[in-house]
């Protein structure tokens, strides 16, 4: 084995390239196929390298792969949060530093142990378990987990119903370490060995597609007899971040709400759907703007799910939450749920005692507390579960409604926060997969757009554009008595196992790296 050496400029260079070419298999670029071959060169790129030389060429490929993919925040805490675009870039790119971190330790890890025997199982364990850890660690960030790029491939997505997004992940790593392998790996000769990655990544994209192919035509061969239909209006008024909150601008957004939900209601839907705070104001004040929402839902005859900021005061303070309202023609107790997943920086500030002079990034009511609880709302005998705003990106949340007998999924959110960016195209796909994953439609209701109609297999029906005032209508089927997946039973089970399995490889390539170097023990023989 050739001694290993530290990474040259060149080397640098060709890893930031490498990671905006990764970057680009995400929407909105139509790219997507770059994600099965575009890391098989830095594995090439990190071949016979130092593990030290390794992580810094992954965490070059890292900032470069994040900056491409989150740029927005600039936009989002720049433009509309009223940061300097010195600290709003600087935000950006701290949050990029971190994430790079999880593909630098991965780049250092398979350096290390490249020689040890089954490295097309473990390889993309590795990568699993460090998308996991990203997902969870620090209140988690999973934003553009590497299996979301595959969205629109709706055979290849079903496999989320059994290993969520992260059994994608392994796939599409899976298959960059095969082409590395076949291609590029120091080795003597083709042999088994080295055949066996490839076949295995054949081995398993094949059974990928022969699961997807079955789930999507039994979905069509499903008896229609015991579907139950939900008509639905998505109201997508396409309001400007920057006079959203301005009280001046209050009444001429419940005129044009009004307006707009006057004009879904021609289509007697059994439902209407505004997006995530959608009222500027508390809706539970009672004052004549909420009083003209009654009205409306009294006078057009149909159910009103809206976003709205609330409050609850207690003994020492006041409590803010971002909730979703039902409200019903015929009246009766208002049901609503509270925001359990906040948004770091934007809706609460972490560790407040230490942190408190970081400025909130929402210009709302007041550091929001998270809900109590996930539980479905009812309408009608149907119950359906809310996911506020990036609450669509934990998939966790959305399980649990399903487990608790959600039949469908509402997405309430307010993109406009990211401008015309990428951001609303990832976010709309990384909503997909929790349609798939639990097997019930979703609808998504945003503010400034891409709001849409996913059913159950994943497929995008019908979508709004960006910043443009629309109606998006349309029904929903689903069967109350369709059971759970397994996805819905029991969760991230695949990507527990990645962490512990991957955990196991490791240990074992140490030991078995020490043993290998290890002085010879024998006793010398007497003469």
């Amino acid at each position: 084995m050739a001694k290993p050496y530290s990474a040259k400029k060149s080397d640098y260079l060709l890893a930031i390239l490498l990671g905006i070419a990764f970057a680009c298999a995400f929407p909105p670029s139509r790219l997507d196929w770059l994600a099965w071959f575009s890391m098989a060169p830095l594995f090439k790129l990190t071949e016979n390298k130092t593990p030290a030389a390794s992580f810094r060429l992954g965490w070059a490929w890292g900032i470069a792969h994040f900056v491409a993919l989150i740029y927005w925040i600039v936009v989002a805490v720049g433009h509309y949060g009223g940061m300097s675009i010195v600290a709003s870039t600087a935000t950006m790119g701290f949050l990029a530093f971190y994430l790079a971190l999880y593909p630098a330790v991965f780049c250092a890890v398979v350096t290390r142990l490249r020689g040890i025997g089954f490295s097309h199982l473990w390889v993309p364990l590795t990568w699993v378990a460090l998308e996991y850890g990203r997902a969870k660690l620090l209140t988690g960030f999973p934003w553009c987990l590497v299996g979301y790029s595959q969205h629109t491939h709706i055979n290849l997505i079903q496999s989320a119903s059994l290993v969520g997004v992260y059994g994608l992940s392994f796939l599409i790593i899976l298959v960059n370490w095969a082409i590395y392998r076949a291609l590029w790996a120091r080795t003597r000769a083709f042999t088994f060995r080295v055949a066996l990655g490839p076949l295995f990544a054949i081995l398993c994209a094949s059974a990928a597609f022969w699961f997807g192919h079955y789930q999507t035509h039994q979905d069509a061969r499903a008896d229609h007899q015991k579907e139950e239909t939900i008509k639905f209006a998505v109201v997508q008024p396409s309001i400007d971040q920057s006079v959203k909150w301005d009280p001046g601008f209050q009444e001429t957004t419940m005129d044009l709400y009004e307006s707009l939900t006057r004009k879904a209601a021609e289509s007697k839907p059994d439902l209407i759907i505004w997006p995530e705070t959608a009222t500027p104001f508390f809706f539970q004040s009672q004052n004549k703007l909420s009083k003209r929402i009654y009205r409306l839902s009294k006078e057009i005859g149909s159910p009103i799910l809206f976003g709205s900021p609330a409050y609850r005061q207690t003994s020492t303070r006041t409590m803010y939450f971002n909730r979703a309202y039902l409200l019903r023609p015929e009246g009766g107790e208002l049901q609503y749920y509270d925001k359990v997943h906040l948004v770091p920086f934007g809706e609460y500030v972490p560790l407040g005692r230490f942190l408190s002079f970081i400025g909130k990034l929402v210009p709302g009511a007041g550091s929001f507390t998270s809900g109590s609880s996930i539980r479905p709302l009812s309408l009608n005998g149907v119950r359906f579960g809310v996911l506020i705003c990036f609450e669509a990106i934990f998939p966790e949340i959305s399980r649990e409604e399903k487990a608790r007998g959600a039949n469908f999924l509402v997405n309430l959110t307010n993109d406009a926060w990211f401008g015309r960016t990428s951001a609303p195209y990832q976010h709309l796909a990384m909503s997909v997969f929790r349609a798939v994953e639990n097997g019930v439609p979703l609808v998504r209701a945003a503010n400034t757009g891409i709001s849409a109609v996913v059913d159950r297999t994943g497929r995008i029906h019908k979508k709004t554009g960006l910043f443009t005032k629309q109606i998006l209508a349309g029904s929903i089927t689903f069967t109350s008595s369709r059971s759970s997946t397994f996805y819905t039973k029991h969760g991230d089970l695949f990507a527990q196992c990645s962490v512990v399995l991957s955990i196991l490889a490791n240990v074992m390539g140490v030991l078995r790296r020490r043993f290998r170097n290890a002085p010879s023990m024998g006793f010398q023989r007497r003469g």
